[in-house]
């Protein structure tokens, strides 16, 4: 299954984490149960701390399940969905 690295930003003034009815919403969202609804299995996730930004490593089928599961995420900000390796494939493929 296709690899994916997601980094969501959003401003200070519009922090999720600071509302009370949408940081419980979007942490029900990340939870296993809800992800495997979109086909996606989460690796990992942090959120760089003072920065607004948070990072998903995840297996999904396509950038599009990724996109339709991260717009909860968009509307409080920008979404980067990147395609990715681990690196192992890298160094056997020979290039990054």
């Amino acid at each position: 299954m296709p690899l994916f690295v997601v980094q969501h930003r959003h401003d200070a003034e519009h922090c999720p984490a600071r509302d009370r009815q949408m940081a419980p919403m979007l942490l029900k969202h990340l939870s296993p149960a809800n992800t495997a609804e979109y086909g996606l299995s989460i690796h990992g996730e942090a959120v760089v701390d003072g920065a607004h930004t948070l990072y998903l490593i995840v297996d999904a089928p396509s950038a599009e399940n990724v996109s339709r599961f991260m717009q909860p995420f968009a509307q409080a900000g920008s979404v980067e969905i990147l395609p990715a390796s681990p690196c192992e494939v890298v160094v056997n493929r020979g290039a990054c």
